[in-house]
């Protein structure tokens, strides 16, 4: 007889699942933990990267950016579902999480140090994907930290301190960036160093206990099999990936060239000073709704009303620069994305987490939904670079993201087992 505990929907793993709630210090060590991680990664892809390859190859900029941004995404189609494997199948004295966010922030920094020492655009290639190589084996612990630690009804405000970071690093990342003048070495230095510091109270305080051999996978090439197949499997497990795909997707193809869009598009003064504003505008919407999401779905016990209405905020803010693009309608935009991307990433985080079909392989598929979260930021500048380059610039490019993120929405409201 399989002893696997192999359950559908929001009853997977039930008999396993933790009871008692995480404090207040837990939290902010956690959120710190991401905030690092998110400015390493976004004020990057947003400005540094641009920057350095418009620097050393500036003919082919758009190109170059896009393919930088594919290498690393189809190193997240195999990286993240085999970390999460590994991760479920690691035994250590400092338990299995822990080990793979200190390997994942190391390789993280030394990722970006080569990066900015990067004098060509297939350098930069090269350490971007080790860089995110390291982002991806510490989200493979993070991620599977609230399905082993956090109580359902704690999870929807849990998750708001993985997303409301993501703005407030993005902001951090760019300012301190912008501050050193854009000059990419010591932008990315600085970067190495911020990661590093907001990873250690974390890594230094969290009780991380090993897995026991009964709820370990039998081994690896099992863990990856079961991974794969769950969404067939388990069809609720399937339609939360997909509308995460396209929300993320639709997320990414309306942020990803904002530089290149104030720059060529709306042709701002001051393209830089312009979009840390409008990334200014886009934090305090994203920080207000993750939060306010997250609390609200965790009480009310919904998840997928909130799911579906941030995604057509998220839609409305893509149709507002398609009809009337202006630096207003771009700040009113901003505001939009951000309140519907904010609301969004919290509770769908939680919602992800209740449709685990196996307890013993919580990281290898959380490394499947991470795939969905991370490939479309990966993989947009190379698909939305064909889009202005081919189908007729940003107002094609905004009117596809807004209709992809309603394709999720879409997808989210087939989900049966969760409110």
């Amino acid at each position: 007889m399989d002893p696997r505990p192999v359950v559908a929907g929001p009853s997977a793993a039930r008999d396993v699942e933790p009871t008692e709630r995480v404090g207040r210090a837990w939290t902010v060590r956690f959120a710190l933990a991401w905030l690092g991680l998110w400015a390493a990664q976004l004020a990057p892809v947003q400005l540094l990267l641009p920057l350095q390859l418009a620097d050393v190859d500036p003919a082919h900029k758009v190109r170059d950016f896009g393919l930088v941004n594919g290498a690393a995404g189809l190193a997240a189609l195999i990286a993240l579902p085999m970390f999460g494997a590994l991760c479920d199948r690691t035994h250590s004295r400092w338990g299995r999480r822990r080990v793979w966010v200190a390997g994942g922030v190391l390789v993280y920094v030394v990722g970006l140090l080569l990066t900015g020492a990067a004098g060509s655009w297939v350098a930069i290639a090269g350490a971007w994907v080790v860089a995110q190589l390291g982002m991806y084996a510490a989200m493979a612990g993070l991620t599977a930290t609230i399905a082993d630690q956090v109580p359902p009804g704690q999870r929807g405000t849990v998750s708001a301190a993985i997303y409301g970071p993501q703005a407030v690093g993005i902001v951090l990342g760019l300012g301190v960036v912008t501050a050193l003048g854009g000059a990419p070495r010591p932008g990315y230095l600085v970067l190495a160093l911020l990661l590093a510091g907001t990873a250690l109270p974390w890594l230094l305080r969290v009780r991380d206990p090993a897995a026991t051999v009964g709820h370990r996978p039998g081994s690896l090439a099992a863990a990856l099999g079961d991974t794969w197949r769950a969404p067939t499997r388990h069809p609720d497990y399937a339609w939360a990936f997909w509308g995460r795909l396209l929300v993320n997707l639709g997320n990414a193809l309306g942020t990803t060239y904002l530089l290149y869009f104030l720059t060529d598009g709306l042709r701002v003064a001051d393209p830089e000073g312009s979009l840390l504003v409008l990334t200014v505008v886009y934090l305090v919407a994203t920080v207000a709704a993750t939060w306010v999401g997250g609390v609200l779905s965790d009480r009310t016990g919904r998840r997928r009303i909130f799911v579906g209405g941030a995604a057509v905020l998220q839609a409305l803010a893509c149709a507002l620069l398609v009809i009337a693009p202006s630096w207003p309608s771009a700040l009113s935009a901003g505001l939009l994305l951000g309140a519907g991307y904010g609301a969004y990433t919290s509770v769908d985080q939680a919602l992800v987490t209740q449709v685990l079909p196996d307890a013993r392989t919580v990281a290898g598929e959380l490394g499947v939904m991470n795939v969905a979260a991370v490939a479309p930021q990966a993989l947009a500048p190379l698909l939305a670079s064909l889009v202005i380059a081919e189908l007729g610039g940003y107002g094609v490019l905004f009117g596809a993201a807004g209709l992809i993120t309603v394709l999720g929405a879409l997808s989210v409201g087939r989900i049966r087992s969760v409110r």
